[in-house]
């Protein structure tokens, strides 16, 4: 098999890792730097922890945090909550809670009505994203683009560790009636023979790659051997290469799955990992760069995406080291987005015109083939609505918006315009230029119904 690396490379960095060893709110005392952290830290962790979710992995607090830089290092702010990540009353509310002994249901109680106010599906997920198949809605299973589906295999709906920023973050909670997950491979299969729009199928999570190779094949294999000639591109979204990437090297099943992936390829399929990379201290271990290798040597083609985070990742420096390492390594740069206006938006949202700014400077500073990312991007209600930058028309100073993704097609690479503001942060913030009395997609997405 071509992909596998020699004996002795694989082993090697095998042997440098430690036993995986998972942490979470409910056993976050036995975390090893715990004497690291002030009270405050440690308190946050149990306070903020039991409204989002926290789980972290022995790989991203041995070898990606830097403990001499605490609490300023990226990746310990990516993972570890802060105090802040709740707004000042529903942290307090929390402290009383459990300070006063209260009964679990109370506290549960308390935490579900939180959790209803950080607007836990946004962007219309679960009123206009679930088709539906001979009248019957397919749950674990969007569809918002007209040429792609998100597919929510039930094993692959938690993470090896969570980041604190994740807008997926209600499927993590324990809430049935919030998680999309499915096992009805048969359905989607169905679905998409009789949509042969769709050219592609996302792989999505959770984190997908937390499954077992057999798992996942079962899934790939059944769509692969399917008749669906329509069925062009599959892509696997997953954080597993900046948080285990033993997945694809130590594992015992590594093999497996990158001959899964080879058999891909070999079918016709293009396959695509959609990794999400959010700092460049993610790459910077041997065993990340030889995931990397062994994915590519299958055929697959790797590209990264992150949002821009306030105290991880929004400076233009960050953003343009990282694109250069992930070309030198073979990636291709995708998307850069804005945090979604869920969860902790107000800790690590960066307003518009800013993000533009980091994204022009960023983009200034490397070379061509690291342009094909495209952002700042808002994955929100109409679709995916690009910054394109700052601009004066007829006297006005405006934001030039463009849509590069729609819920209507036919929204797609439409400029439109809407005016300045230097401090929004998210689409319904901003109001059209020229005392228009609404952008041009929103009597269409009042109505509901979309041609797709």
């Amino acid at each position: 098999m071509r992909n596998v690396a020699g004996e002795g490379q694989v082993s090697e960095l095998a042997d440098r890792q430690d036993t995986y060893r998972s942490y979470s709110v409910h056993n976050y005392e036995k975390i090893p730097q715990l004497d690291k952290l002030c009270r405050e830290q440690r308190e946050a962790i149990e306070i903020v922890g039991a409204v989002l979710p926290f789980k972290l992995n022995s790989y991203v607090l041995e070898q990606l945090i830097d403990w001499d830089n605490i609490p300023d290092d990226p990746i310990f702010r990516l993972t570890f909550p802060q105090k802040e990540m709740l707004c000042e009353n529903h942290y307090k509310a929390i402290y009383e809670a459990l300070k006063s002994n209260k009964s679990r249901e109370e506290i549960d109680r308390l935490v579900h009505s939180i959790r209803l106010q950080l607007n836990p599906h946004p962007a219309g997920q679960m009123n206009y994203n679930v088709p539906d198949l001979n009248g019957e809605p397919l749950s674990g299973i969007q569809h918002k683009y007209r040429e792609t589906i998100l597919f929510f295999p039930k094993q692959g709906q938690t993470c090896h560790a969570y980041c604190t920023f994740c807008f997926r973050w209600p499927q993590f909670v324990g809430v049935n009636s919030w998680k999309f997950a499915t096992k009805k491979i048969d359905a989607l299969i169905k679905y998409l023979q009789e949509h042969p729009e769709v050219t592609d199928v996302i792989f999505t999570g959770g984190d997908p790659m937390i499954m077992k190779t057999s798992i996942l094949a079962a899934y790939i294999d059944a769509l692969i051997t399917a008749d669906i000639p329509h069925l062009q591109n599959i892509r696997i979204g997953t954080k597993v290469l900046g948080y285990w990437p033993q997945k694809f090297v130590s594992e015992k099943d590594a093999d497996s799955l990158l001959m899964l992936f080879e058999k891909v390829v070999s079918s016709g399929k293009h396959l695509a990992l959609m990794a999400h990379m959010t700092h460049p201290t993610e790459l910077s271990t041997g065993i990340a760069r030889e995931a990397i290798r062994r994915i590519r040597n299958t055929g697959t083609e790797i590209r990264t995406q992150s949002p821009l985070l306030r105290h991880i990742n929004d400076s233009a420096e960050t953003w343009a080291t990282m694109w250069r390492e992930q070309v030198l390594l073979g990636c291709v740069p995708y998307y850069m987005f804005m945090v979604r206006d869920t969860g902790a938006q107000h800790y690590f949202g960066v307003p518009l015109v800013r993000a533009w700014n980091l994204f022009s400077e960023a983009y200034k500073q490397v070379s061509g083939i690291a342009r094909t990312v495209r952002g700042p991007s808002m994955s929100c209600m109409p679709g995916k609505v690009q910054i394109m930058g700052v601009s004066k028309v007829r006297e006005e100073s405006v934001l030039v918006l463009n849509m590069l993704q729609g819920r209507n097609p036919d929204w797609v690479n439409r400029p439109f315009f809407a005016k300045y503001d230097a401090d929004a942060a998210w689409m319904d913030e901003l109001v059209p230029a020229f005392d228009e009395p609404r952008f041009f997609f929103e009597k269409e997405l009042e109505v509901g119904h979309f041609a797709r």
